[in-house]
């Protein structure tokens, strides 16, 4: 099969990509998703929220999702489902599989990468005791409950207050479950703010920060959990533990960008992301592939990887169309008080548009505000900020007109503080 351009993913971050394509001159896209639905993660989050920036209402994921899918399909955009790509070479060769097709390869022009992301285990925390069942990633959970309709348990204990957890902590308690504490073993939230107090506050269901859990027992299903205060290093203090008589454990310890594909072909990886380097147009350090979405970096909003999907999309477009961007380096460097900046690298030319830098902080900062600076340390824009969290991501938009004249060869970001952190 011969496409200019596959899309490696249905989820939203695909499906703006592929549409972001179309709409730029480029007809001949394929899209590839392994679930048996487009829409992706969405399609489990049936709770609101979504498209607030976007489309400036409250949708649930399934809404956010359709309005993408009827696009493409409107659009005329063709897709495979239940179709599981197994490689991808540098050369832009991509080998699928399915139970219609069997094993087919597809020769393009462009890739886009949009397989989203995955959950941490609890293997990947080595959380000491026993290993019966009941234990569960906060997604699986949703998933189970949601799309299933499966219950996963009636006395819950959650470790970790990323946004699935604290959703699932509101989720569990409508379901009839009795959520008994969430336990983050930060000393902040690694979620939304809004989801603190709608999922935790407005049930009564007590968040213990600097708290994890030191102890799982039961046979054959969870009978008991115990969790601890933790110290600035991050030990368990002894003393300080409390036991909840549960069958359930929900984990909601971290995502990481899905990477395999990634990696098979070779692109660079950015450690503190763990995904794919990639430029202003978020092309990696592949030529002509893009990558955009959760795979890159971990959002908090959907609305946010539809923006930046489509950029990859249009960007893919027009590296078929041999218009794409060309220029000098810039890279951009996290300075201090900032875990990392996507996109890691820009190239400087005539043809560059307004550039967004998306990051995320490294602590809770209260009247502070972002600083870019150039090598030479003159100040390109500042933007205050009354409250900064690494559970919320932050972006500055840098105009064309601020980057002419200056030294480009960094763009550095750092947090400078007018208060308490």
């Amino acid at each position: 099969m011969n496409y200019d351009i596959v899309v490696i993913g249905g989820g939203p971050a695909g499906l703006a990509a592929a549409i972001e394509a179309k709409k730029n001159g480029v007809d001949n896209i394929l899209v590839v998703e392994r679930d048996r639905e487009l829409g992706g993660i969405l399609q489990q989050c049936i709770h609101n929220g979504f498209g607030l920036h976007l489309f400036k209402e409250e949708l649930t994921g399934p809404e956010y999702a359709e309005r993408f899918i009827d696009e493409l399909k409107k659009e005329g955009i063709e897709y495979k489902i239940d179709t599981m790509v197994i490689e991808v070479t540098a050369d832009k060769m991509v080998k699928c599989i399915n139970s219609t097709d069997g094993y087919f390869e597809v020769d393009s022009k462009a890739v886009v990468l949009a397989m989203g992301c995955r959950e941490r285990t609890r293997g990947a925390i080595a959380i000491p005791g026993t290993r019966p069942s009941g234990v569960f990633t906060a997604g699986a959970a949703q998933r189970y409950i949601n799309m299933e309709g499966y219950m996963v348990g009636k006395r819950v204990v959650i470790l970790g207050s990323g946004d699935i957890g604290l959703i699932m902590a509101r989720r569990m308690t409508l379901e009839g479950a009795e959520v008994l504490a969430v336990a983050e073993l930060m000393p902040f939230s690694g979620g939304l703010t809004r989801n603190i107090v709608q999922c935790l506050d407005d049930y009564d269901i007590p968040l213990y920060l600097s708290h994890t859990v030191t102890d799982i027992s039961g046979r054959d299903r969870v009978e008991s959990v115990t969790i601890a205060k933790v110290d600035d290093n991050l030990k368990p203090i002894p003393g300080t533990e409390i036991k909840y008589d549960c069958d359930t454990l929900l984990l909601s310890v971290g995502l990481i960008p899905e990477n395999e594909l990634s990696n098979e072909i070779g692109l660079e990886i950015d450690r503190k992301t763990s995904g794919p380097i990639v430029n202003e147009s978020m092309e990696t350090t592949e030529e002509g592939i893009f990558a955009c979405g959760n795979v890159v970096h971990v959002h908090d909003l959907v609305d946010f990887v539809s923006e930046e999907s489509r950029r990859a999309g249009k960007s893919a477009a027009k590296y078929v169309l041999g218009d794409s961007n060309t220029g000098d380096i810039v890279k951009t460097t996290p300075g201090e008080g900032v875990s990392y900046i996507v996109p890691q690298k820009i190239r400087y030319s005539d043809k560059l548009d307004d550039l967004r830098l998306f990051m995320r902080v490294n602590q809770v900062f209260h009247k502070a505000k972002l600083v870019v600076t150039s090598q030479s340390g003159d100040i390109i824009t500042e933007v205050k900020r009354n409250h900064m969290a690494p559970g919320e991501m932050e972006s500055i938009k840098l105009p064309k007109s601020k980057l002419e004249g200056v030294d480009l060869s960094e763009l550095k970001v750092e947090v400078v503080c007018g208060g308490d952190k």
